[in-house]
């Protein structure tokens, strides 16, 4: 199986140049990694993403296919087959846990299989990979809630009166692209029918009048009634977390590419506008930008400014993002590769430095890796077709 070599890193600044061949040169021993073990790399303060323990079936498992999505970007780089060959190896364990381990799975379903099903489908053509995306796309379906129209995010769905019942968090805007595929391919208007009413759900709910957004929300579990926000991730309810906010920027955006509505565009603007309005000149947010006035607190999340500069790609790329946005997003990105915030040490697994995982964790994260180098192939003029 071959892919054509993209090498197009001379339209990259030397310290994005630099940055990028980091992740691909790390991405060779990861991937080759996580095939050895296959577990479910995620976040580490070290570094050492083969530290975390969780298995690849366990229902928390929302990151193996960050490490199988910068492979493929390496392998489209390189044309070097090593990446490919390791991410293919994995195949029986993406397709049992759609098969005998479903009961066990979360909304974040689009995460992990638009990272690996679709990604294979478009790059090789494989029908199989269709089929296993397909087949992950009617779990993540099975997860709607008619009643209160939004997808379920965690928690076993035979499983009532739970803390994970009844709730949705923002961070499910970017499994939705996950569902638009799955229309797309099988004309069924189910799959785009759930992916809209979620997104409008999310609208009218996690939206702040202020722009800014919770990071969960509950709803009434008979009725579907809103019951209000709540918080798992950000510091507080009325909090304002930053890396959601740029899962809602990124997943905005991407809505209304797959389904032209305005009302996500709206969105998708609004959201980053404040988000910028928030910054104060590092590039790299807070963590969450509603925090006491206590500095041992204010730490920065690499991994919100990757994802937020990816977003800001995806209105560019729309035609929607004018020079304001432009000029943050290279400015991100900038900062992302400086030395500050960019690992090079071949001997740590991990390459961005400084993500926030909790109240106070100084970590590496596999998301942050893989959407910097999501940002930096976009850059060099790559097309990334999975979402």
């Amino acid at each position: 199986m071959s892919t054509v070599h993209f090498d197009s890193t001379e339209r990259l600044s030397p310290s994005r140049a630099l940055a990028y061949q980091t992740l691909v040169d790390k991405t060779r021993r990861n991937i080759a990694g996580i095939r050895a073990q296959p577990t479910t790399w995620s976040w580490a303060p070290d570094g050492d993403y083969s530290k975390w323990n969780e298995g690849f079936f366990d229902i928390g498992n929302w990151t193996t296919s960050f490490f199988t999505g910068m492979a493929l970007i390496a392998w489209r780089q390189t044309g070097d087959e090593h990446f490919i060959r390791h991410v293919l190896e994995l195949d029986p364990l993406y397709q049992a846990k759609v098969t005998e381990h479903a009961a066990d799975t979360m909304h974040d379903l689009g995460f992990l299989y638009s990272l690996y099903s679709v990604a294979l489908h478009k790059l090789t053509g494989d029908a199989s990979h269709r089929e296993l995306g397909l087949k992950a796309a009617e779990v993540l379906a099975g997860r709607f809630m008619p009643e209160g129209s939004y997808i379920r995010a965690w928690g076993r769905m035979d499983e009532k009166g739970t803390d994970w019942d009844a709730m949705a968090i923002i961070d499910c805007m970017m499994n939705l692209p996950l569902l638009y595929w799955a229309s797309q391919e099988t004309g069924d208007p189910r799959f785009k029918d759930i992916a809209i009413r979620h997104a409008d759900t999310t609208l009218a709910n996690f939206i702040r009048e202020d722009d800014s957004v919770f990071h969960a929300f509950r709803f009434d579990p008979l009725t579907g009634a809103p019951a209000g926000g709540e918080n798992y991730c950000g510091y507080s309810k009325e909090s304002h977390w930053a890396r959601g906010t740029a899962w809602a920027i990124y997943g905005f955006a991407m809505s209304y590419r797959h389904t032209g509505e305005e009302r996500y565009l709206d969105a998708s603007l609004r959201i980053v506008r404040k988000y910028l309005s928030l910054l104060d000149g590092e590039g790299v947010p807070v963590w969450d930008f509603r925090l006491p006035d206590d500095p041992a607190l204010h730490i920065r999340d690499s991994s919100a400014a990757a994802i937020a500069a990816c977003g800001i790609q995806e209105l560019e790329a729309l035609g929607k993002a004018d020079v304001s946005l432009s000029a943050a997003k290279v400015a991100m990105l900038d900062r992302l590769c400086s030395p500050d915030y960019l690992d090079t040490d071949p001997a740590v697994r991990g390459t961005v430095k400084h993500g926030q995982v909790g109240h106070a964790i100084k970590t590496y994260t596999s998301w942050g890796d893989y959407y910097l180098m999501e940002a930096l192939a976009r850059e060099s003029g790559m097309a990334i077709p999975w979402w």
